[in-house]
């Protein structure tokens, strides 16, 4: 086999729907999706951080299509709302990826009161809900392929982790349900496992010696994962640094 001549899928002019899109791995994305050709629908709750990303991706890429509309992802109505805007600015979504989070670190018995319940609304429920709203164009089309940002802290309980890891297990729950509910109409689902990455979650830390990973490299391997035969699917991408989870 020539391994240079192998064809893979181009991504120009694919829509992609991005969520968490304003800084991290979803500006990460959002900057690798672009530079391959693609069209993009972004949202973050930071609507003048969102609208800069946007306006940098065009001045990068100005033959892609971007756009973005703010909004605040643990909140229901947000939600099916930014996915209602999608599907009336896109004939197709090609993509989805759920990405938006929020990490609060702390241990069950003494987090604060409300904890829990806004990372299961922002990690957990945006994704859930922004998925039932897309999801049926997909099944229509018999086709499409959905990520859904995990964790480490998914597979493997961590100290401080208290109700952000409660959050990632239920999302990777998620994740193997829809796989299996969406394989039967030709949709790809994978889920994405990052070890510690240098985003705010890592805020002040000192990454001179290169010691954990960098939203592109996250990016990189969803963006590759893109480009497999239809008749393959990446299941699960599960990324450390290579000296081992912090």
């Amino acid at each position: 086999m020539d391994i240079d001549n192998i064809q893979t899928h181009n991504l120009a002019n694919k829509n992609i729907v991005i969520t968490g899109a304003s800084k991290g791995i979803g500006k990460a994305l959002a900057m690798a999706f672009a530079s391959q050709g693609a069209n993009l629908m972004l949202c973050a709750r930071d609507e003048a951080a969102l609208f800069a990303t946007r306006d940098e991706l065009l001045s990068l890429y100005p033959t892609s299509v971007i756009k973005a509309k703010a909004c605040d992802l643990s909140i229901k109505a947000d939600v099916v709302a930014f996915g209602d805007w999608v599907l009336v600015n896109a004939a197709t979504v090609d993509i989805l990826i759920n990405n938006a989070g929020v990490f609060i670190p702390g241990n069950i018995y003494d987090e604060g009161e409300g904890v829990l319940e806004k990372m299961i609304a922002t990690n957990l429920y945006s994704a859930y809900h922004l998925t039932r709203t897309l999801v049926t164009q997909m099944i229509a089309n018999h086709h499409g392929h959905i990520f859904n940002i995990c964790s480490i802290a998914s597979l493997k309980a961590y100290a401080n982790g208290g109700s952000y890891s409660i959050s990632k297990y239920a999302m990777a729950g998620f994740n193997n349900n829809l796989r299996q509910e969406l394989m039967p109409h030709g949709i790809k689902v994978t889920g994405v496992y990052p070890g510690a990455v240098l985003t705010d979650s890592w805020k002040g830390f000192d990454n001179t010696d290169g010691r954990i990973m960098e939203a592109s490299d996250v990016a990189v391997m969803i963006v590759a994962a893109c480009k497999l035969s239809p008749q393959a699917v990446a299941e699960d991408i599960v990324l450390r640094p290579l000296l081992g989870d912090l």
